[in-house]
């Protein structure tokens, strides 16, 4: 069983869904290690809707349900940072002040705008937003890369408006190379995100030509995450997602403890 490094719990701006409840659940699934990412994405353009974390409360709560639920499976605390270009210097003050296990790095925003919103859509074509959308994860990429795994890389898929159907990750392939390189440089994982999968998407985020292509330029890290914001989707459709990363030429997934990479083979 693959374990789930991708959590969202009620520390996120997003979810409701009770720390202990997810363990609970995890403990059911069989899980065998689960990391919490809560959201930190600062300066968040949308109003009225805030991703901070009380880091404090946050450490001492999952500190204490990783210490009740030791015999059973193994908590680990990271979190999911929202990248802008400004923000690198102080994510990197919040790394160094906590002692997260692990970190992922996510592009949430588009021209400083929620693709959520389909007002972000407005104007443009699926393409031109989608192209846009990989232009600023590869500037934030040469930016600021102290995180362990990138976040469901072509996220913004989840949100156009023919979905899929506008979708083809070659037609992005000199931008997305330029990403996954940098990853492979920086020894960066790349997250296997079975969200897509629970949308109905057709494929997970990123879709297996980028995950491929990630193997094929030398990458050997691969994280794997529901994305999940309620208990229920815990482990989403791992068994399919441990047969992609198969199919893909990965032997093994990681996770991660102080930010060092466990193997786990496939």
């Amino acid at each position: 069983m693959i374990g789930d490094t991708h959590i969202h719990s009620s520390f996120s701006g997003d979810s409701e869904a009770d720390p202990e409840e997810v363990i609970r659940k995890a403990v059911t699934e069989g899980l065998p290690e689960i990391c919490f990412t809560d959201h930190v994405d600062w300066d968040f353009p949308e109003e009225g809707v805030v991703f901070d974390i009380d880091f404090p409360e946050y450490f001492r709560v999952l500190g204490e349900l990783r210490e009740k639920y030791k015999e059973q499976v193994r908590v680990l605390i990271g979190v999911e940072l929202g990248m802008q270009p400004h923000l690198g210097r102080r994510y990197t003050d919040l790394l160094m002040k906590y002692p997260f296990d692990y970190t992922i790095g996510s592009q949430h925003l588009v021209d400083m705008r929620d693709p959520y919103y389909p007002e972000t859509f407005e104007g443009k074509t699926d393409r031109e937003v989608f192209r846009r959308y990989f232009e600023e994860t590869l500037e934030n990429v040469q930016r600021f890369h102290n995180f362990d795994s990138m976040g469901h890389l072509d996220y913004i898929v989840r949100y156009g408006r023919q979905n899929r159907r506008a979708y083809h990750s070659r037609d992005y392939a000199e931008i997305i190379d330029e990403i996954l390189k940098l990853l492979v440089k920086h020894n960066i994982a790349l997250e296997l995100n079975t969200a897509g999968l629970r949308k109905q998407m057709g494929a997970p985020n990123p879709h297996p030509d980028i995950l491929r292509r990630y193997r094929y330029l030398g990458g050997t890290l691969v994280t794997v995450g529901s994305d999940s914001h309620k208990p229920y989707s815990l482990g989403f459709a791992f068994d399919t997602a441990k047969d992609i990363l198969k199919n893909c030429g990965f032997t093994h997934y990681v996770y991660y403890q102080r930010h060092n990479p466990e193997f786990v083979k496939l």
